[in-house]
């Protein structure tokens, strides 16, 4: 072997190691190309939750999981140009509006969007705990205490058939419930405003806990960042 294709070697082996040595708190996804909508950075690393929810789910999660949903929904407003410049709001509150041919397409991925970029940001490493101001004292009022909030809340979640979501929404009247909904299908489609949200799709979590969805549902309030639930309730 000649001494050029020996240095040649030696340079790819070089950069292998160093792509392989790059921490996986470094990495984040590219964003899904061609329409409107973009997939969120991570507000986070990610394995900031860890052990709660584990580094692999979180990659999976947000880089596959929900930069589909994304590129899924760009295709499908790009088929219509007066969508393009509509919110994700407007478009999940006014499905029946829709054309019929994408209006499955926009309630699926574009509340996968939704969903999901709500999720990520109301988790955070070293967080859980319990809320605090107006709506510990709303949750209080409206369950009896944090406690019942939380045994409600879990069952919400627990007791969702298949794939879902468990969550604390305010109604049209502005009293805060729990609600669980199927698949990818957003409080908001039903004009009711999502709190928080906790992904119950196995996705989520079969990594770690296959099926104990009741351990993860527990772990998870040790991760819930009651400062940004805060702020969605004001």
């Amino acid at each position: 072997m000649s001494v050029l294709k020996i240095k040649k070697l030696f340079f790819i082996l070089c950069a292998a190691l160093a792509i392989a040595l790059i921490p996986i708190s470094s990495v984040r996804a590219s964003e899904p190309a061609g329409g409107p909508f973009k997939l969120p950075n991570l507000p986070y690393s990610y394995d900031a939750l860890e052990p709660y929810i584990d580094t692999q789910t979180m990659m999976v999660h947000h880089d596959k999981h929900h930069a589909a949903y994304v590129e899924k929904l760009n295709e499908a407003v790009n088929k219509y140009p007066e969508l393009k410049d509509k919110s994700l709001e407007y478009l999940l509150s006014n499905l029946d509006k829709l054309p019929n041919d994408v209006k499955e397409a926009i309630r699926n991925n574009g509340g996968g969007h939704y969903n999901h970029s709500l999720f990520w940001t109301i988790m955070g490493k070293d967080k859980g705990g319990e809320p605090k101001g107006k709506l510990k004292e709303d949750i209080v009022k409206s369950f009896g205490s944090f406690d019942n909030f939380k045994k409600e809340f879990k069952t919400a979640a627990l007791n969702r058939f298949g794939s879902g979501w468990a969550w604390l929404i305010k109604d049209r009247d502005g009293k805060l419930k729990v609600i669980s909904t199927p698949n990818q299908d957003s409080p908001i489609m039903v004009g009711t405003t999502p709190i928080m949200g906790l992904d119950v799709w196995e996705h989520a979590y079969y990594l770690k806990y296959q099926n104990k969805r009741g351990d993860y549902i527990d772990n998870w309030w040790k991760i819930v960042n009651w400062d940004e639930v805060e702020k969605r309730y004001k």
